[in-house]
């Protein structure tokens, strides 16, 4: 049995991913930028899975019905990470082959499987592999549950998880509704409503107005962040875009924007594109 159990709280120790980049545990959790803006610092759930390895039967099935579910955290936020003693491209190879997005660490040296007691000492294809454990992780990294996976029935089913991270998610302060519907709330992720009938010439509201160019915008966010011509970089969220639906604006694009100040550091609305003749 592992050494850890339900309330203690999981090394934060650092791995090289797929790709041989060192990752540490802490930085899957942290809130995003845009939770950092809005105050909401909680941070989110981690599935953190220990694998035998590519060669196992039990570990490509759960796997395959990990894949399958990524979708799923991926709209929650929710992150997993699976950690084995393959080297890195062996990983990048079975990742690949599995359609997998999530990221898988390396622990070659066997390091974080021998500190929390989960290392096979038993004859066969799996002595010195990690022991097929399962962690649901809080974001501070305290241990929700534990799964003991030895007999694949021991492995947590995907429903399993959904009760999981349901519970800590719950306990997030930003889990309801309420919480983005609050003047500074509102005021980083703009409501369309606001600008229903046209936004107001930058400024009208009195307040500031600045020029920058946009430094870059991620799709897949929505959020970006815009260099000042006369000051430091400015946070802001597609929704600081008048117009309606989805928005999107091209890095490099010049624009001019009120700034709204905030204790956690300036964000900008009112985002309009100039011409720079």
């Amino acid at each position: 049995m592992t050494n850890l159990k339900t309330g203690d709280v999981f090394p934060d120790f650092t791995l090289p991913n797929h790709r041989g980049v060192p990752k540490t545990l802490s930085t899957f959790t942290r809130p995003s930028v845009m939770d950092e803006k809005m105050g909401f610092l909680d941070g989110y759930p981690l599935i953190l899975v220990f694998s035998r390895g590519f060669f196992c039967p039990r570990d490509q099935q759960q796997m395959r019905g990990l894949v399958g579910f990524q979708g799923e955290l991926s709209v929650n936020y929710c992150k997993l990470v699976v950690v084995n003693a393959d080297p890195p491209m062996v990983s990048a190879a079975f990742r690949a082959g599995l359609g997998a997005e999530w990221p898988f660490l390396s622990d070659e040296k066997r390091e974080v499987i021998n500190s929390i007691g989960i290392l096979d000492e038993t004859e066969g294809e799996y002595a010195y592999r990690a022991r097929p454990f399962a962690f649901v992780l809080h974001p501070d990294l305290t241990v929700h549950k534990v799964y003991d996976g030895w007999f694949f029935v021991g492995r947590p089913t995907v429903e399993e998880l959904r009760h999981d991270l349901r519970a800590i998610m719950q306990t997030n302060s930003n889990y309801g509704y309420e919480a983005f519907n609050t003047p500074h709330a509102k005021s980083i992720r703009i409501p369309q409503q606001e600008w229903a009938d046209g936004a107001p010439t930058p400024g009208a509201n009195r307040l500031a107005v600045a020029r920058g160019r946009v430094k870059s915008f991620d799709l897949a966010s929505g959020n970006g962040e815009i260099s000042r011509d006369d000051g430091e970089d400015v946070f802001f969220n597609f929704t600081a875009i008048p117009g309606e639906g989805y928005r999107t604006i091209r890095p490099g694009t010049p624009v001019e924007f009120e700034v709204v100040e905030h204790a956690n550091g300036p964000t900008a609305r009112n985002v309009r594109e100039r011409s720079t003749l």
